[in-house]
């Protein structure tokens, strides 16, 4: 059987055709024929009148890869204007779900599409306030009824608690205006009670659900976003044509640590199917009042005076648009900020796509290491200039190889630019101060059991992992590192598959800026995923208060090792961070976190007449006020009680340590901002950390499983 493996420019690429023969048993032989085609689509105009550049042939192009010219195999010219001969109303397919888009029934005919412009609308509800959304339908349904031109089919994706295909590509106007218009109830019923947009609050575990696992991940940062972008770059692969993804988003605001590779995934899925994102920021032009508006408290302190406030508004505002103008520049696309008018927006993907060349060659570099390979196009002529990418990805293949090769394998995949998303990968990095200029930093990496593939020996499953990851410095130099073999055994009756593998492991850095990567290899297929992001340990010198990182866990685990370095292990106990901060009602919720050097009383006076239960404390002592708020809609719902500490409880890091246990029972299930406030009152400092955790509903019926491993629990 022969397959074409095209990812437009990217290509799944960098091969030259391999043949494979086996025997079967019964003496037959199946010789299998895979060819692997680079393709990238090219953009010619005239230097001084800005026209396309027609009849142009495969001959006029030199097309070279890292330096070296390719020979090409494949030439075609994509015009839209041809498009305009068709009937008024033409529609693809009437498929109307992801699983379809995943099963490769998205334009099941690709030949309907051929000189039509590609426009996907992905509209993500999730992100959106009613307003943005509102403004976002109106600009889509004017292009719709007014500039929508013959060539152009378009498709409708929404993600609100799950990511749906609404509209496959069409050019029939009333079927689109109607599918844009349940956006914001301006047509049919809109969405039914808790659906209408805004921050969902997670994902369903049903089949819309990316996987159910996984979802829990992410409820809770930009990972939901991204992989939903790649779910649709996936779907479209297979489809030659330039596609154009106009994201109406209200901003992708990061959430702590990032997991830079489904960054950078969801930017290679797009450059292989040939999608350019062009971003739009539905907020449109804010305006950012320095003491804040009705929808947020007011403002304590000096910071609404000293500008402070305003230039924080003005970086989460930046922060907010930075995911989405990195998606559209890597892509080809652009990126529309501060401005209530979108449609710049439609008019720049119609010059972009209205004619371009798309050419096909088969690498002479077969290696499959996932490097980065620049690309180069010449013409054969002076008087017109060229608009492509510049380059690709190769792909990292894993083959039935030797010991020392897979280990090769790995070390290259930690080296590798390309991120491997083939297994999903979740990691937390939290600190802790060991001295002035020295901190431990534990690291939780968690694998869904979905991901592992188990084989059956006798009545267990067995699987093992390989783990390697390593820390850089700010110049780049190796300062830690970790290399481990987890092997698994499970009962079959654990539903592994619906559990989650978590590893731990940590580094002593010193305060500054690292680069930290893990990478994770199943060793049944090979399949691998990586986790990459930056990481700041602060410098505390100079800090009014100093305050660890916040621990929030739901599992305890006796450790009974002679000498416990990681501040994680507390009396023979060691506490297993809850990565996705995701909670059942009948679990309890454990606080960890620590004060270091404390301000101390510096006199103490008697204690006065009239309050005889006032307890007096000794000059020198410290006092830390501590308690932890649930806060849901910015109204309070829960308080703990106030703790105060009066000594360093951990002498030796010179740490007041505090421990808190919440039941969960007391709280409905729902998305919540915990505030932990910490006083400092002999010093006048303080801090109120704040985080999100979900609470969910118990568990019909639970089921506990543990792994045979050191080090990695099953959750």
């Amino acid at each position: 059987m022969q397959r074409l493996m095209a990812a437009i420019l990217v290509g799944v690429m960098a091969g030259s055709p391999g043949l494979a023969q086996q025997q079967a048993a019964d003496g037959t032989f199946t010789l299998k024929v895979q060819s692997d085609i680079v393709l990238t689509n090219v953009v010619v105009r005239d230097k001084k009148t800005g026209e396309v550049v027609k009849g142009l042939k495969a001959s006029d192009f030199t097309v070279m890869e890292n330096g070296k010219p390719q020979k090409i195999e494949s030439f075609d010219y994509q015009n839209v204007d041809e498009a305009a001969v068709l009937r008024e109303k033409t529609t693809v397919s009437g498929k109307t779900t992801i699983a379809d888009l995943l099963n490769k029934n998205f334009a099941a005919d690709t030949g309907q599409l051929r000189d039509h412009r590609l426009i996907v609308m992905f509209f993500d509800l999730s992100s959106m306030q009613p307003e943005d959304i509102d403004r976002a339908v109106e600009a889509a349904q004017d292009y719709i009824k007014k500039k929508m031109q013959p060539a152009d089919l378009v498709a409708l994706v929404s993600m609100s608690t799950g990511l749906s295909m609404d509209q496959d590509f069409t050019s029939d106007k009333d079927a689109l205006l109607k599918g844009v218009g349940k956006y914001n109830g301006t047509e049919g019923t809109g969405f039914a009670n808790g659906n209408e947009g805004g921050n969902s609050g997670g994902t369903a575990d049903d089949a819309s659900s990316f996987t159910a696992d996984d979802s829990e991940y992410n409820s809770l940062n930009t990972d939901r976003e991204l992989y939903a972008i790649r779910t649709i770059a996936k779907s479209l692969e297979r489809v030659d044509q330039r596609k154009s993804l106009l994201y109406f988003s209200g901003g992708l605001t990061r959430q702590g640590i990032e997991n830079q590779a489904s960054i950078r995934a969801a930017t290679n899925a797009a450059v292989k199917a040939n999608m350019a994102i062009y971003s739009v920021d539905s907020r449109g032009l804010e305006a950012l009042p320095p003491v804040g508006n009705a929808s947020t408290g007011s403002l304590r302190g000096t910071a609404a005076y000293n500008g402070g406030a305003m230039q924080a508004n003005l970086d989460a505002n930046f922060g907010s648009q930075e995911v989405l103008a990195n998606l559209s520049s890597d892509t080809g696309g652009k990126a529309f900020f501060d401005s209530n008018d979108f449609a710049p927006a439609f008019q720049q993907i119609q010059h972009d796509t209205e004619a371009y060349y798309i050419i096909g060659f088969r690498s002479t570099n077969t290696a499959r290491d996932g490097s980065y390979r620049h690309l180069t196009v010449k013409l054969n002529r002076t008087d017109a200039k060229m608009d492509y990418r510049p380059g690709y990805y190769a792909p990292a293949d894993f083959q039935h190889s030797k010991t020392e090769d897979r280990e090769i394998q790995l070390t290259e995949q930690l080296r590798s630019d390309l991120p491997a998303t083939d297994v999903a990968v979740y990691l937390q990095a939290l600190y802790f101060r060991m001295d002035d200029n020295k901190f431990f930093v534990p690291v939780s990496l968690i694998v869904p059991g979905s991901q592992i593939p188990f084989v059956k020996n006798g009545d267990k499953s067995k699987a093992n992992i390989d783990i390697i990851g390593q820390v850089k410095n700010a110049q780049g130099i190796v300062v830690g590192n970790v290399r481990d073999t987890v092997k698994l055994a499970l009962d079959a009756a654990q539903q592994v598959q619906r559990k989650n593998i978590q590893y731990s492991s940590g580094f002593t850095l010193a305060p500054g800026r690292y680069h930290l990567k893990f990478v994770v290899r199943e060793n049944e297929t090979g399949r691998m995923g990586s986790f990459e992001t930056d990481l700041q340990v602060p410098d505390m010198k100079k800090a009014p208060l100093k305050l660890s990182s916040i621990v929030l866990s739901s599992q305890r685990a006796p450790n009974t090792a002679k000498k416990a370095i990681s501040p994680l292990v507390r009396d023979g106990v060691e506490w297993i961070p809850n990565v996705p901060h995701v909670f059942r009602q009948d679990q309890h919720l454990y606080f960890l976190y620590e004060v270091y050097d404390p301000s101390r009383q510096k006199t103490e006076g008697p204690a006065p007449a009239d309050s005889p239960g006032l307890t007096r404390r000794p000059a020198g002592a410290v006092r830390v006020l501590t308690s932890i708020e649930f806060l849901s809609g910015g109204v309070k719902v829960y308080e703990t009680p106030l703790v105060e500490a009066n000594a360093v409880n951990i002498p030796e890091r010179g740490a007041v340590a505090f421990q808190f246990d919440v039941p969960l029972t007391q709280l409905k299930p729902g998305t919540y901002v915990v505030q932990v406030n910490v006083i400092d009152d002999a010093g006048g400092s303080f801090s109120f950390p704040r985080m999100a955790l979900m609470i969910q509903a118990p568990a019909a019926a639970p089921v506990t499983a543990s792994a045979a491993t050191a080090g990695a629990p099953v959750q």
